[in-house]
């Protein structure tokens, strides 16, 4: 059904424009003359500073020569998502953040931007840098095709390991295709990576759920070893009143809608109210003003200090013109018709606990307030999905839900290891791509397999 009131639909030249890249690609003339800033430091504090630990100096060095192919190669050996990763990682607090030119009170090398250019050469010609090893007669599974098993497979598959990752969605490539917000990366953009893993031999296998499809057994008869990168699942519920009035919707659910449709199709309120301060929300609030929705307000519970939304992505949805309203615990949700038609807040304080020293939100009285709005977005969290791995005897579920692993990235179960948001609770795509790959190596050293790699 319909909400109470949507926002105007936009010309499909305006969508194009509001959801364009916000980081644009470069040209070849372009990124050499940022490549000629760079210093080439010995110690590289943006290497130190990537998780998955590409050699900056090196691949811009390669750019500064004019051999984009070569640097390419150094990006994808460290990062196959080396792509992905130049749009969508926080580079502003990794490597770009680590860059020597801001102490120079310069601004950093985008290199970001520049490891997108090299990439994006070598996929826009359909090269294909890397071979599948020598065979080495071992098999492994890959749960899930989010960017922890593409990272994954693609390294065991260059060590000679025949790979199928199994997956219940239609389309692979996890969180990449799904859950990032279109003006960040479209799902086409991802579905390239995917094809160059592929390419590699790694067999995918779609809309197929563990458990459902075919059992733990199955897989543990199949396979030398098995890799669990299932991500997490649907967005958390507000446990508010009002909550199953038409209008609700989770975070990564409307993200979804714009990924995989056209911009026209996604139902938006004319005014709209996301709750939550991370970066996933910030995507929900920018993408709903891109969309056309009039009003777009922000929600939380504490103070701006306290969101976990990275500052650059906040000042985008300022840009967007979102209304932020910090100190303000949503209540409930009100509606009429069976629709949303608003949303009931208060006014919040912190205030510590004299026993044990924790800082809680505490509401205060006499301070409520409405919102008028058609559209209510949860941005709160993300269920984990790992109850299914409740029957696999050796594997330990936290108390959050994620699964305990050792330094290796094996679970209890010796023939399991895991990694990516499953296991970390929820982290960058970057640090996605650093797990699998770690899984990756630990599943060659217990296997104790000969490899060849090229």
């Amino acid at each position: 059904m319909a909400l109470r009131e949507t926002g105007p639909k936009l010309s499909p030249e305006q969508y194009e424009q509001n959801f364009t890249d916000i980081s644009p690609a470069m040209n070849a003339r372009q990124a050499a003359i940022e490549a000629a800033r760079c210093l080439f430091c010995f110690d590289a504090p943006c290497t130190i500073a990537c998780p998955t630990h590409i050699d900056v100096p090196a691949f811009i060095k390669k750019i500064s020569t004019g051999n984009p192919r070569g640097s390419a190669r150094v990006i994808l050996e460290a990062n196959i998502l080396g792509q992905s990763c130049g749009r969508v990682c926080p580079t502003e607090v990794l490597c770009e953040g680590a860059c020597v030119m801001l102490e120079k009170g310069a601004k950093p090398i985008e290199i970001g931007r520049l490891q997108r250019y090299s990439v994006d050469y070598i996929l826009d010609r359909n090269i294909q840098l890397f071979r599948a090893g020598a065979p080495n007669g071992k098999r492994v599974a890959c749960i899930g095709s989010g960017p922890a098993s593409l990272a994954c497979a693609a390294e065991l598959a260059k060590m000679g390991y025949r790979v199928t990752i199994f997956d219940r969605h239609e389309f692979p490539g996890g969180l990449n295709t799904y859950g990032i917000a279109a003006y960040k990366t479209r799902a086409k953009d991802s579905l390239r990576e995917v094809d160059m893993v592929r390419g590699l031999g790694v067999e995918f296998r779609q809309k197929t759920a563990i458990g459902r499809d075919i059992s733990f057994a199955q897989l543990e008869k199949d396979f030398d070893a098995v890799f669990i990168g299932i991500g997490l699942g649907e967005t958390e519920a507000l446990a508010l009143p009002g909550e199953d009035l038409i209008g609700v919707r989770g975070a990564i659910e409307f993200i979804e809608q714009t990924k995989l449709g056209s911009f026209a199709e996604v139902e938006v309120g004319r005014r709209v109210a996301c709750i939550g301060a991370g970066n996933t929300a910030i995507d929900v609030v920018t993408a709903a003003k891109r969309l056309g929705a009039e009003t777009v307000h922000l929600i939380y519970r504490r103070g701006e200090k306290e969101m976990s939304a990275f500052r650059y992505e906040y000042e985008l949805a300022k840009l967007d013109g979102v209304v932020f309203h910090w100190f303000a615990q949503a209540t409930r949700v009100l509606g009429q018709n069976g629709k949303v038609s608003g949303i009931e807040c208060a006014r919040t304080r912190l205030e510590q606990d004299a026993g044990s020293g924790k800082v809680n939100v505490n509401t205060i009285p006499g301070t409520e307030f409405t919102l008028d709005v058609d559209m209510v977005v949860r941005a709160i969290g993300q269920k984990p999905v790992t109850d299914i791995l409740r029957g696999v005897s050796g594997i330990a579920l936290r108390a959050d839900g994620t699964v305990g692993v050792n330094e290796h990235h094996q679970t209890g179960h010796k023939k399991y290891f895991a990694g990516g948001d499953c296991a970390n609770g929820g982290k960058e795509v970057v640090d996605a791509v650093a797990e699998g790959m770690a899984a990756a190596r630990g599943i060659d050293s217990w296997l104790g397999a000969p490899r060849g790699r090229n």
